[in-house]
């Protein structure tokens, strides 16, 4: 058989069977040898590549994360902390944008967080000095708010003062809008914006995989499109086909359909979905192939930690009389997710607050108790803030948690201040889901935070801030079951482990090529790692030799 290309390497494989090997050989995208059999195949190979010294490991999986969102924000004006530091660098951005922007047309800037910056939001007449004119729109890191400025206010109209469920119009002691529109708030000013044409998603999607693919990424979820306030399209699935079509899908991708997308849908009674959520014609989780497919339907429970917005049991340790709130009526929450699971959907359902994580395992147990499914594996997104009795509940229903461990070393110290020192070891565990034997997949929820993944193994290991306090230490994991997680417990959450996370024969031949071996440097090394190359599919996909 003439192979399409073997490789050599120190290669980690994570198969118990055969654990370690020196070279494999792929063909038509799969593992078809290792070692002595590679070798013999390797004389009549299309191609070799003979990597060294270097460590290769199974492809890097990000379970959760917004690609089209990243996308985006790379045309947007920077405002994450580094670059910027002070509040005044923030409006001199926007100015510096707005300089340049043709006349009528948005300044539109993402990645900013109020913790870094004094504790303050963007002000919104700040915001008209800076921008000239323009009409500004600023999406806080967390992408759960935005800040506008008066042009902005003046397009939305009379919708800014009617009532929002699930969101809230900020206001200043006279009753007039800061320019702060939280959770489903910032629909009055993305109809103004959205959709963004297929063209446009698709150009978006293929930056982020190029950014993808130099960090070692082989496989991303991207956690919600085609609805709701985190969707750029109604289409959005569309402009997926169309980078797949075009060569700008490079990295395998499963989409989450957000759940506003989804229609009612009632078919034989013998089926038992009559009170089942799909898109037109039943479709439903796991349609599509190795490179496209179709992942869980995606429900928003509550809000953001930072923001203070999450759905709590008690107040915010910084602003006690604040318990944030569901997203939507619990009642329409409830119904969304028992109809979803009814109809055959893997549900991943974003919570962040101990009351939203309780309400949504309540919704899972009602699901499951009335039309009971093994192995369903719904997911809760984030799983910011889980108590003793939750982390019961997760085992015993088999649900599987996605939080993000990169959150601690990046945003952790204004969790810290939100959650307060009591609340956080129960904030964003990760050994306490180990221990429990549930898996965990390794994700980033880019653009929240920097999303590169040896970046994430080396918070989920290190656990302590960017201030450098520690944050639940005992909550760390090795690195190498972080990597684990940013591979094996990733496949598993998206019920791809058939295919991706381990090297085995006959699955995909995707892995990352470290210039050394993660988990032989100090922890704190572990981020500067060198990628060297990635392959997808037995093709070498990115090259930094």
């Amino acid at each position: 058989m003439r192979v399409d290309a073997v490789f050599r390497g120190r290669i980690t494989t994570w198969d118990p069977a055969r654990p370690q090997a020196r070279a494999l050989a792929v063909h038509g995208g799969r593992v078809v040898a290792f070692d002595d059999e590679a070798e013999a195949l390797a004389r009549d190979a299309a191609a070799t590549e003979d990597f060294g010294t270097a460590t290769l490991l199974p492809g890097f999986h990000d379970a959760h994360c917004h690609t089209t969102a990243f996308g985006v924000a790379l045309a947007d004006v920077d405002l994450s902390t580094p670059p910027v530091t002070t509040m005044e660098q923030l409006y001199a951005a926007v100015a510096e944008r707005a300089a340049v922007t043709p006349a009528g047309e948005w300044v539109t800037g993402s990645g900013y967080d109020q913790n870094k910056l004094g504790g303050r939001h963007p002000e919104r007449r700040r915001l008209d000095e800076a921008a000239g004119g323009h009409p500004v729109w600023l999406s806080h890191t967390s992408g759960h708010m935005c800040v506008v400025n008066t042009a902005a206010l003046q397009r939305i109209g009379a919708a800014v003062d009617a009532p929002v469920e699930g969101g809230r119009v900020a206001r200043d002691a006279g009753g007039q809008p800061t320019g702060l529109l939280e959770e489903q708030a910032q629909r009055l000013v993305q109809d103004l914006v959205l959709p963004r044409s297929l063209e446009a998603i698709e150009a978006a999607i293929g930056r982020a995989h190029e950014r993808y693919l130099a960090e070692g990424l082989t496989s991303v979820c991207d956690a919600g499109v085609a609805g709701g306030w985190i969707g750029q399209s109604p289409i959005e699935l569309a402009a997926y086909q169309r980078a797949r079509e075009s060569g700008r899908l490079r990295v395998r991708t499963t989409v989450m359909l957000a759940s506003d997308a989804l229609v009612p849908i009632a078919g034989h009674a013998d089926d038992r979905v009559d009170a089942a959520l799909g898109l037109p014609g039943g479709i439903r989780t796991g349609l599509g192939d190795e490179w496209l497919r179709i992942g869980p339907v995606k429900v928003f429970s509550d809000g953001s930690l930072i923001g203070r917005t999450c759905w709590m049991d008690h107040g915010f340790a910084d602003d006690p009389a604040n318990t944030g709130y569901p997203q939507a009526d619990p009642e329409r929450l409830r119904a969304v997710i028992v109809g979803a699971h009814r109809g055959g959907w893997q549900v991943a359902t974003h919570a962040i607050g101990d009351a939203a994580v309780s309400f949504v395992l309540d919704c899972y147990e009602e699901a499951l108790d009335g039309a009971p499914r093994p192995d369903h594996r719904h997911r809760i997104e984030h799983c910011g803030i889980t108590t003793p009795a939750s982390l019961r509940r997760l085992a015993r229903l088999g649900v599987v948690p996605v939080p993000q461990g990169r959150f601690v070393g990046e945003i952790g110290d204004g969790m810290a201040r939100a959650v307060g020192a009591d609340r956080v070891a129960d904030t964003y565990r990760l050994r306490s889901f180990v221990d429990a034997g549930i898996p965990l997949p390794g994700s980033s929820d880019r653009p929240v935070v920097d999303g590169r993944p040896l970046l994430g193994i080396r918070d989920m290991a290190r656990r302590a801030t960017e201030s450098g306090a520690p944050f639940a230490p005992e909550e760390a994991l090795t690195v190498e079951e972080a990597l684990r997680a940013y591979s094996l417990g990733s496949a598993a959450a998206e019920r791809s482990e058939h295919q991706r996370g381990a090297l085995r024969l006959g699955q995909l031949g995707d892995f990352v090529v470290l210039a050394d071996d993660p988990r032989r440097v100090p922890v704190d090394d572990v981020a500067d790692v060198p990628v060297m190359a990635t392959v997808v599919g037995g093709v070498v996909a990115h090259d930094a030799r």
